[in-house]
């Protein structure tokens, strides 16, 4: 079984030097996705957002690692994206009426097709209420 170390293999990203800044430019990569709105430390939707993410990325994570690819690799951290309806006030806007995408990097070898059949799977095994509002897309942050 081959095992990897995303977190490793994309250190500029995840786990850059400490002693300077620096500059990196982020490649288009893939991402399980939801958008949603309200305080991230008390709204129900936030918490139920970052359940899906989590259980369909370690479901996909187990479906590779025990399939025909046999590779075994560590889920991704969650990442966000955060703004209000008015930039400029953000951080005088209330954190409930902030919007957010809450979203977690997936590695190349997971598919659309694969995120649906294994969405499928947790369907049946998880009461999640965010489940059906995630999607799979790619997302280029740039510079």
């Amino acid at each position: 079984m081959e095992k990897r170390d995303l977190k490793k293999e994309l250190k500029p990203l995840y786990n850059p030097g400490a002693s300077k800044v620096v500059t990196v430019e982020v490649p288009e990569m893939n991402f399980l996705k939801i958008d949603g709105q309200g305080d991230p430390n008390t709204s129900t939707a936030y918490k139920n957002a970052v359940e899906a993410l989590y259980s369909l990325s370690y479901a996909l994570k187990f479906a590779i690692k025990k399939g025909p690819l046999a590779i075994d690799y560590g889920v991704l951290p969650l990442e966000g994206l955060w703004w209000a309806d008015d930039m400029e006030q953000f951080e005088q806007t209330p954190k409930s009426e902030w919007k957010w995408t809450a979203m977690i990097m997936q590695p190349e070898m997971v598919t659309e097709t694969l995120v649906q059949e294994v969405m499928k799977t947790v369907k049946k095994k998880k009461d999640l209420p965010a489940l059906e509002q995630l999607r799979f897309e790619p997302y280029q942050e740039g510079r």
